[in-house]
């Protein structure tokens, strides 16, 4: 009998909260882990963590070398030249383009 009121008062809190989400949705907020995932990551700057977390088939490894590739050529002019790295292909950049920007070589 504990349990069966236990996974009624949790039912009811949800049914409480669900309009609420609703409301959020549709006036725009968003949380918070969403809106980060939409952020773009510069890979100019990012260091290899952020890169194996952002990017899709993009692992710790490969991260790393896209980042000592940029310590010793330089920046990228634009995410085209990520293919530039041994094993990012076309494809890999295809998958990401939308996710990735190359801001901090234009400064």
């Amino acid at each position: 009998m504990k349990k069966l009121l236990a996974y009624l008062g949790l039912f009811c809190s949800v049914w409480m909260f669900l309009p609420q989400l609703s409301i959020a949705q549709q006036e725009g907020e968003v949380p918070a882990h969403i809106s980060a995932a939409k952020t773009l990551v510069d890979i100019n700057s990012a260091d290899a963590e952020t890169l194996a977390l952002a990017l899709d088939g993009v692992g710790m490894a490969k991260a790393q070398d896209i980042v000592e590739y940029r310590q010793k050529n330089g920046a990228f002019n634009s995410v085209d030249d990520l293919a530039q790295v041994k094993g990012v292909g076309p494809a890999t950049i295809a998958r990401n383009r939308d996710k990735m920007t190359t801001e901090t070589a234009a400064k």
